[in-house]
């Protein structure tokens, strides 16, 4: 009886229905390659939460079968979870120059950058691990060295195109490489996964060389300081924020923590090209006269601790905004940071600073490909399957869409979950189970320590507040020695609501007079359930109630 040929078996553990916590396994008999490990932002209701990583259980008890870990650009929610999950397996991970040096800096500040295994890849190269053969393909993106991947396996080539978009005039190396794209599409492509984010949007995305063109001519014009905002990662806009300085004889310095690591980098890497005489210490910038200087920073999010926020709030060590400053914020808010940015940009405004932002000129050009870049990708690969990735749940479906205009069979498209296990041959494709996914958070030091329970916690108290009960009882007897003390945090103050404090000591008192003697847990109870009742009959809110039981 012949033997029955094994399926290849796709399993995405993030980035489908969200943004960001990317990460996709690709499993074949014995052996297993991860695709990038992200991480994801806290979203509103996740109250305390610093980071979002991928639940890595299903490869807990397959670390023996990892073949490695490859990574196609240094975006953190490609590559943010690496230290988090090399805690748990540690197996060698690949990816372009840049893109591991990014990682190093991450890994350094964990304390691990010693027990790492990188490994630096070209463009254009192949690297066997184990039964997948993986190729990596120039590509484009908001950030340099990034690349798409062509997975060959025993069952066919996928291809797997990360975050790209098409830009014919890069600002340095070569354009995507879309040749080799129609290659793979003429040797036959079994799975095309792609990325989704810019779906909603018609038409192409503008190339990185036009943004250069607006600093230009904002920068003509300016009589003061110019503070740019920028992502740190973002080599390319770094690098034509300096052209323009340049051109206008202005003197830069770099100011956040990030942006000080990537530019050092990318200048020994070389990446970024700095004219001498130009770079100065954020420390020297008062020597220099207002129209002469340019500050590039941190904060384009509005991220709490960031230098720009800093600046708006005129708590920075170094920069102090005055009248006259012109402050470009090149970058458009992630989705659920816009409530922070516009709150930075009013602060800005108010200490007399000229701001301009995304909705005022053309100073940022997205990472992503819009419509008619995706449907040209679909158009030279040519897939078998298809699998729309990196997107909330509506993105997915609106590239799915795109994908059946552009020929693909609808049964052929398959909009998935994280978790959802995709298994494929040379002429089927079957979605067949399910596996552990979800997400850890990360608060402080804690990882995964947190949970529904903890953030429901955390919501009632930011809503109704707390109010603790000590309850002092004779501990031979149990019974009580005096009316119960009452504590309130975030609920109401209490000198002036002595009247409430008052009835609800009172209340809690005599319910318990008639447990007097029972065990601790049903006096907690007791107390919960009367102190509840009341204060809802009398003001409409549900504090938390923590009774405290003190033996003397």
């Amino acid at each position: 009886m012949a033997k029955k040929k094994k399926k290849l078996r796709v399993i995405p553990l993030g980035g489908l229905g969200e943004i960001g916590k990317n990460i996709t396994l690709f499993e074949y008999d014995e052996e297993i390659i991860i695709v990038d490990c992200g991480v994801a932002f806290p979203e509103d209701d996740m109250m305390g939460i610093d980071l979002v990583i991928p639940d890595i259980t299903y490869l807990k008890d397959k670390k023996g079968k990892i073949r490695g870990i490859i990574l196609t650009h240094g975006h953190e929610d490609h590559i943010g979870a690496i230290p988090y999950i090399l805690k748990e397996i540690n197996v060698p991970i690949y990816g372009t120059k840049l893109t591991l040096g990014l990682l190093e800096i991450k890994l350094e500040e964990h304390g691990m950058a010693s027990g790492a295994i990188l490994r630096t890849v070209e463009q254009g190269q192949v690297i066997k691990l184990g039964v997948f053969n993986v190729e990596f393909i120039n590509s484009c993106h908001s950030i340099a060295d990034a690349v798409s991947l062509a997975i060959h396996t025993p069952v066919g080539i996928v291809v797997h195109t990360s975050d790209f978009k098409i830009d014919y005039t890069p600002i340095q190396g070569a354009p995507i490489d879309l040749a080799r794209f129609a290659e793979l599409g003429r040797q036959g492509v079994l799975l095309l996964m792609s990325d989704s984010t810019n779906v909603e949007r018609e038409g192409y995305t503008m190339s990185e060389k036009t943004v250069g063109k607006a600093f230009d001519e904002m920068f003509a014009d300016a009589e003061g300081r110019i503070i740019v905002a920028t992502f740190a990662s973002n080599i390319h806009r770094v690098q034509q924020v300096i052209n323009s300085a340049v051109r206008y004889g202005r003197k830069v310095a770099f100011c956040g923590k990030s942006m000080v690591n990537v530019v050092n980098l990318a200048l020994k890497l070389g990446y970024l090209n700095v004219p001498k005489g130009t770079m100065i210490d954020i420390n020297d910038i008062n020597k220099y006269q207002p129209d002469k200087l340019m500050i590039i920073t941190t904060g384009s999010q509005g991220e709490t601790m960031s230098a720009l926020t800093r600046m708006a709030s005129s708590t920075h060590r170094h920069v102090e905004i005055i009248p006259g400053d012109l402050v470009v914020i090149s970058a458009t808010p992630i989705p659920g940071n816009e409530k922070t940015v516009a709150r930075v940009i009013n602060q800005l405004f108010e200490k007399g600073a000229n701001v301009i932002y995304k909705s005022l000129a053309e100073i940022h050009v997205s990472g992503h490909a819009c419509q008619e870049e995706l449907k040209l990708i679909q158009s030279l690969v040519k897939p078998k399957f298809f699998m729309p990735v990196h997107g909330e749940y509506r993105h997915l479906k609106q590239h799915a869409y795109l994908a059946h205009k552009t020929g693909i069979p609808e049964e052929n498209i398959f909009v998935m979950s994280i978790g959802d296990v995709l298994e494929l041959d040379e002429v089927s494709a079957k979605v067949t189970g399910k596996v552990s996914a979800g997400k850890v958070l990360i608060d402080g030091l804690g990882v995964g320590d947190v949970g529904n329970i903890v953030l429901r916690d955390r919501k009632l108290l930011s809503q109704d507040g707390l109010v603790i009960v000590v309850i002092t009882i004779e501990k031979e007897y149990g019974t009580l020695i005096s009316e119960p003390d009452i504590i309130s945090r975030g609920f109401v103050y209490v000198r002036e609501s002595e009247e409430l404090i008052e009835k609800m000591r009172k209340t809690t008192y005599n319910a318990l007079l008639q447990y007097e003697g029972k065990d601790w847990s049903t006096m907690k109870l007791i107390v919960k359930n009367v102190l509840k009742e009341y204060l809802y009959s009398r003001i409409k809110r549900n504090p938390m109630i923590l009774p405290i039981v003190v033996e003397i």
